[in-house]
Formats: C-alpha cells, sequence, structure tokens
C-alpha cells in the first residue's frame, strides 16, 4: 500500500473537521512554522500524542573518511531530532 500523500493528508483532514481544504493547507502551515520558531527559541515543541521536535547539541568528535580510510575530525554541531511520544508507539505497533 503506497503511503499518503501530503494532498491526500489535507483531503482527509479537511472531510473529517469539515473545513475547506485551503484552511487545513494554512493551519498545516501555520502549525509546521509555529513548530520551528519554537524550537529554535525553546529547544523544544511537543505534538501532543505524536512526540516532540529537539534541538540536540552534538560534540565534535573524530570520524573516519569512508572512501580514503582518513581520520578526521568532525565539528560541533547543533541538530534537530523527533523523539516519537508513548502514545504514538504503543498505537503503531
Amino acid at each position: 500500500m503506497p503511503k499518503m500523500t501530503k494532498s491526500q493528508m489535507l483531503t482527509t483532514l479537511s472531510e473529517k473537521c469539515e473545513m475547506s481544504k485551503k484552511d487545513v493547507t494554512t493551519l498545516i502551515e501555520e502549525l509546521t512554522e509555529l513548530a520551528y520558531k519554537e524550537v529554535k527559541k525553546n529547544g523544544e515543541f511537543t505534538l501532543p500524542g505524536i512526540g516532540k521536535l529537539v534541538k540536540v547539541a552534538r560534540k565534535a568528535r573524530m570520524g573516519r573518511n569512508p572512501a580514503t580510510g582518513e581520520t578526521i575530525k568532525i565539528p560541533a554541531k547543533t541538530v534537530v531530532k523527533f523523539r516519537v511520544a508513548k502514545a504514538a508507539k504503543e498505537a503503531v505497533l
């Protein structure tokens, strides 16, 4: 079974919530923008029942270039991770 496309998701949500597809699209875009701002500002954003986006600082470390086998230094950086909520794990598994 193929995965749901963005268009299919928007159509399904608009039907279930009895909203126009345009309103659902706006809601999703605003939610996405809010999530990005909150992660940048506070370090995390939670979607209840689904999970949370978390900003994590990675330390500098030593790595290896797979093509040459040469040891290289990988600099420290900040990344965003998604942690799945317990309720979502239980519902899916």
